[in-house]
């Protein structure tokens, strides 16, 4: 007898991410990117307004268009489902949420004239957080130097000599981010 197959709700927290995504930007298309702006754009507003402090945590679902938001949606997908299972949904929410909140603080306070949106940050720190995922105390892996030095330099690099509208200092903070995690998690855990 066949088993049959049937389909399976492995990652809740990413698919979230992914259907919040999917929908903000739509609304953004749909409205002629005012709804984009209004919930899913952090930019350098009144910190009285509690409109500012939202969009400090929904200006990952909002992106410019249907490219920017595959191709980080693509990342989420295939990184997402792995750190989910190894740290729990939980731990992922977290780390979305210290990802969204600390690009929009260092977005707000260094590029004052600049608007951000995309899950570009939290990307970067999902590429660095699965660099720890085999990790043992008092070694850093060398996937974890190559991830660092290959993706944080780029931007570096990029930051420094391209002019376009991608937020190098997102991709550099969401590593950041995601590199120091990964490294607590991975070091609480062997404690144990």
């Amino acid at each position: 007898m066949k088993k049959r197959l049937k389909i399976t709700m492995n990652a809740p927290v990413v698919l979230l991410l992914v259907a919040f995504s999917c929908i903000a930007t739509f609304l953004s298309y749909a409205t002629n990117g005012q709804m984009g702006r209004f919930l899913f754009m952090t930019y350098h507003s009144s910190l009285l307004s509690p409109l500012t402090w939202l969009r400090a945590f929904t200006h990952i679902f909002g992106h410019a268009g249907w490219s920017h938001l595959i191709g980080n949606m693509s990342y989420i997908l295939l990184l997402g489902p792995m750190l989910e299972e190894k740290y729990s949904s939980k731990t992922l929410a977290q780390v979305i949420a210290i990802t969204a909140f600390g690009t929009s603080l260092v977005n707000y306070i260094l590029f004052p004239n600049v608007g951000l949106c995309g899950a570009s940050g939290v990307v970067f720190a999902f590429i660095l957080l699965s660099s720890f995922t085999s990790f043992r105390e008092g070694e850093i892996p060398i996937t974890f130097l190559l991830v660092s030095v290959l993706f944080i330099g780029q931007q570096v690099w990029e930051g420094l000599t391209v002019q376009d509208n991608i937020s190098n200092m997102a991709h550099i903070v969401g590593g950041i981010i995601g590199g120091a995690i990964g490294y607590e998690l991975n070091k609480k855990s062997r404690r144990r």
